[in-house]
């Protein structure tokens, strides 16, 4: 089926779906194929329970069904990936372009990505990413949320494998791009932290072939030589930001780019924009937001939302879903940073618990997954760096941790256990009070669930 039909479909339904439990009325249903399960086997459930249509693969039983709805190609998910990037094409209509911002990165880019559309839409009808729908189905979906009164559309990239991001690049299509950083994560499927910085790097890549525009940290080394090896200053319009004082190779003497002075370990930070200095109130937890803040602020300001209006936006985000989120309970003071782990986000978290005042610190942390071969080195690195620390109490969660303490060795101050919920159960019995307590760790380990008991 040509992609112009399917998606004069698709314009006669009220979105799409993938998931029959929430499926809505009237919707297309887009019949998902994958290692563990087969959405071809819910079509004409989808389509009973009141889907306009179901998006299925050729061959299957709901292709030879003839029943009325049933809509065929031979690759549901190139169907999706090819439905988003029409509808990113056409959505406004002939003769009107929608700018498209897309970012990736190790870590941050979910609340970079909350940050610049909270910005942004101080001044514009912004659609953005929901969530974490980030891969070769949430990115997609994401375009397929966007309507004909949108402005700008923001959109976040996840990778976990070489060619990801040169594969989304090619569905969103970017006119704007924004790297957050490179860090050691998803080193399974990456291999190494050279194999993070290509496969980013393909959001660059785009943009340089494409006439875009970057956004840029000017205090990273690693993004800085990234675009200086591909000489992005001669190809592409780049715009810097940054957190301290920097000098740059690729940039003239005179370039002027936001400046973000950290006064606090913890929010709030203070924006210096030439000679005057504002407050920057935010209700995010950690300094690593630091640079999180500036890529908004740099963003907002190019498209024209003042720096009162990006300010003011920043102050009224609520980190949400376990992410840099400051919490004061009945009991204790949390800093929940637990959606997800690798060694860049461990030691950024870390390095600010460190510099925080409080008699009776206690780290809770799950381990890091997708390492592959590096697993144990980078769990007995980060052992060794719990072990400097002046915490009363750090519990340990997960296999990976296991080994390395196997190897190394505990501590007094060191306890371990199987799983969260065993952390649960001995909280229950043990309660914390008073305490100034990081909860962090890979999503494997669902580290969320001690939350209750603190």
């Amino acid at each position: 089926m040509e992609i112009s039909t399917l998606y004069s479909f698709f314009k006669e339904s009220s979105g799409v779906g993938t998931d029959t439990r929430i499926l809505k009325e009237g919707q297309m249903f887009i019949a998902l194929k994958g290692d563990n399960f087969d959405g071809n086997a819910y079509a004409l459930q989808a389509l009973a329970a009141g889907a306009r249509y179901a998006v299925v693969n050729a061959g299957t039983e709901a292709a030879e069904s003839g029943c009325e709805g049933i809509l065929v190609v031979e690759d549901t998910m190139k169907a999706l990936a090819e439905l988003g990037r029409y509808h990113r094409e056409h959505v406004l209509g002939e003769g009107r372009h929608l700018p498209v911002i897309a970012l990736t990165g190790t870590n941050g880019k979910t609340t970079t990505k909350e940050l610049i559309y909270s910005v942004l839409s101080s001044k514009y009808k912004v659609c953005a990413t929901q969530g974490n729908l980030n891969n070769d189905i949430g990115v997609p979906l994401s375009l397929l949320k966007i309507t004909a009164d949108t402005e700008l559309a923001v959109i976040e990239m996840g990778a976990n494998h070489p060619n990801d991001i040169e594969k989304l690049v090619q569905v969103c299509e970017p006119d704007y791009g924004l790297i957050t950083n490179v860090g050691k994560a998803h080193l399974l499927g990456f291999g190494s932290l050279e194999g993070v910085g290509r496969a980013k790097g393909k959001l660059y890549d785009y943009l340089i072939q494409h006439d875009g525009k970057i956004f840029y940290n000017a205090d990273d080394a690693l993004l800085k030589d990234m675009l200086i090896v591909r000489k992005a200053s001669q190809a592409v319009e780049t715009i810097p930001y940054g957190t301290r004082y920097w000098k740059s190779e690729i940039l003239p003497a005179d370039t002027k780019c936001p400046y973000l002075r950290l006064t606090l370990p913890v929010a709030p930070l203070s924006h210096r924009n030439t000679d005057e200095e504002l407050l920057v109130e935010t209700q995010l937890v950690g300094s690593y937001n630091a640079n999180n803040v500036a890529a908004a602020i740099a963003v907002g300001l190019y498209f024209g939302v003042s720096l009162s209006e990006a300010l003011m936006a920043i102050a009224r985000f609520v980190p949400s879903n376990n992410r840099s989120q400051l919490s004061h309970t009945e009991h204790n003071t949390l800093i929940i940073d637990a959606y997800n782990a690798n060694p860049t986000s461990m030691k950024a978290a870390l390095d600010n618990f460190e510099q925080m005042e409080d008699e009776n610190k206690i780290i809770l942390m799950g381990n890091m997954g997708e390492l592959g071969h590096d697993s144990l080195k980078e769990h007995r690195n980060l052992l060794a760096r719990l072990k400097s620390m002046e915490a009363k109490k750090i519990a340990l969660v997960g296999a990976e941790f296991q080994k390395a303490l196997d190897e190394d060795g505990g501590a007094d101050n060191i306890r371990y256990f199987a799983t969260s919920s065993d952390l649960a159960v001995y909280l229950g019995e043990e309660p914390l009070e008073s305490c100034l307590i990081l909860v962090k760790g890979s999503r494997s380990t669902a580290m969320e669930k001690v939350i209750p008991l603190l």
